[in-house]
């Protein structure tokens, strides 16, 4: 058994990789599978839904993962808290409905994050990505890749989005 504990990571992509850029998170989720990192477990969608919160129960960081139309260039990343909502909707669940059903269900103490990827075309048909969005997404994959080897989630996005 090691000295040291690490903790269990989830990582959920989510979007439509049928409508471009919106595929950003499947897409990081993919590249995040295939390194085999220990201790993470990787899923994706094309939207997150009431089960997600039970994956979320037997992890402590979950990480969720989303094309943006809107965020700074080339991504953003920010933790989030659990909501606790009486209603929702099963044709759509924001991060934070999640995480509070996590909590509220499993008594879950998970810490939440959203990585949002900028994203440009998302108006038309075809599983394919911008070139714009896919720079991003390389940019989003290494700085995801770096946090989850050192588990270093709290850092300061602010000092790293001056940087670039």
């Amino acid at each position: 058994m090691p000295s040291e504990q690490r903790s269990r990571v989830l990582v959920i992509g989510f979007g439509n990789p049928g409508r471009l850029d919106d595929g950003l998170g499947p897409a990081l989720a993919e590249e995040i599978e295939g390194l085999g990192l220990s201790d993470v477990t990787v899923d994706s969608n094309y939207q997150l839904t009431v089960e997600d919160s039970d994956a979320v129960k037997d992890h402590d960081v979950v990480i969720f993962v989303d094309a943006s139309v809107d965020c700074k260039e080339p991504f953003e990343f920010y933790p989030i808290s659990p909501e606790a909502k009486t209603h929702f909707s099963s044709h759509f669940l924001a991060p934070e409905d999640v995480l509070g059903l996590a909590q509220d269900a499993f008594s879950a103490s998970t810490k939440g994050y959203v990585l949002a990827i900028r994203g440009y075309e998302f108006n038309e048909f075809g599983e394919r990505l911008s070139s714009r969005a896919t720079t991003n997404l390389q940019e989003a994959t290494q700085f995801l890749i770096e946090r989850i080897k050192t588990r270093t989630f709290d850092s300061e996005w602010d000092n790293h989005q001056q940087e670039n």
